[in-house]
């Protein structure tokens, strides 16, 4: 507040001695003359502190919004999961049917062509070392007919 402010206030209070002071507790009636230095920073203090309330009322409300747009996305993406994980297991279940119809006789048939060749090297060990036999025979007869 400046100097010349202060002089003007403290003249009119000096003025204003004669007048009634009200019983209620507002110091401001709507027929009695009031300072309008006062009234000027009421009206700032009222516009300050609506626009300040209107700030937060609205900064409460932003964050309301945003807190809905974010349940409502989360509860997108949850829908979509929720989409997913039903698609795999379907994929799943239809991919373990193909293997017990499709791929695990296969796979019992190569089990059986392993343990069938794993015979077959072991006779054909076996043949081998029996002709080496024979022709050991067959060599050492023909030695002694000679």
């Amino acid at each position: 507040m400046s100097d010349e402010d202060r002089e003007k206030w403290s003249a009119e209070d000096r003025n204003r001695d004669n007048l009634h002071v009200s019983p209620s507790c507002s110091s401001f009636e709507v027929l009695d003359p009031h300072d309008p230095i006062i009234s000027r920073l009421a009206t700032q203090l009222f516009k300050r502190t609506n626009d300040y309330l209107q700030g937060e009322v609205t900064a409460g409300q932003d964050h309301y919004i945003l807190l809905e747009e974010i349940n409502r996305l989360a509860i997108t993406k949850y829908a979509d999961l929720k989409n997913l994980t039903v698609n795999l297991e379907k994929t799943l279940n239809e991919y373990n049917k193909m293997y017990d119809t499709s791929i695990l006789p296969l796979l019992q048939q190569i089990d059986d062509i392993d343990s069938q060749v794993t015979q077959f090297e072991a006779n054909a060990y076996r043949l081998d070392s029996y002709t080496k036999q024979l022709k050991a025979q067959f060599e050492e007869l023909c030695e002694k007919s000679k």
